[in-house]
């Protein structure tokens, strides 16, 4: 196997992970009330709910430019990925919880359906976009992904300190519990 396969193999875990972490994280989150994950706790984006929908701006700026780069990309579906007004890094998507959630669940469909599509060409070929300043920018896909899963993973990780400083325990959420659940037999 080339290492652009095992990349390739490596985004579809990093989709399923991202499922599964965000199911759990949204799961924890609602047991707060809206005050409570509205509150400012002094973190980057403020609150819980704030930060939950940084994580969606990001996502939709990243996946936007991806879907602009062709196959396999433009199955994205535009209604999922589509940022129709860029209002900074902080914008708020969805004040309604309920309806992050599920922006939230079709989003990670959307990224799970992409990951299954990817092949080592699609990775490799150079991404042209502008960036959030306008300025050009050209890299490889590869890093893009790996720069959309890094990002969720640095955001969830903010959220999951708010969530315990909360009093709310998200549970286990490191990557390798998601092959070898906490508790499971190893052999």
């Amino acid at each position: 196997m080339t290492a652009l396969a095992e990349l390739t193999d490596h985004y579809r875990w990093m989709a399923r992970y991202n499922r599964w972490f965000n199911q759990r994280l949204f799961g924890a989150a609602a047991s707060l009330n809206d005050a409570e994950r509205k509150r400012d706790r002094g973190a980057f984006f403020g609150s819980i709910h704030a930060t939950l929908n940084h994580i969606m701006v990001g996502d939709k700026i990243w996946l936007g430019r991806l879907r602009a780069q062709g196959a396999p990309f433009d199955a994205l579906p535009a209604e999922v990925v589509h940022l129709s007004e860029f209002r900074g890094l902080g914008m708020t998507l969805f004040d309604d919880f309920h309806a992050l959630c599920k922006h939230r669940e079709a989003m990670d469909a959307a990224i799970e359906d992409m990951a299954a599509a990817l092949s080592p060409e699609a990775v490799s070929r150079p991404m042209r976009y502008a960036n959030t300043q306008g300025h050009a920018r050209e890299h490889p896909i590869w890093q893009a992904l790996s720069h959309l899963f890094n990002h969720q993973t640095h955001h969830r990780g903010q959220v999951t300190t708010l969530l315990m400083q909360a009093g709310i325990d998200p549970g286990v959420t490191d990557l390798i519990a998601l092959v070898n659940p906490p508790g499971a037999a190893v052999s």
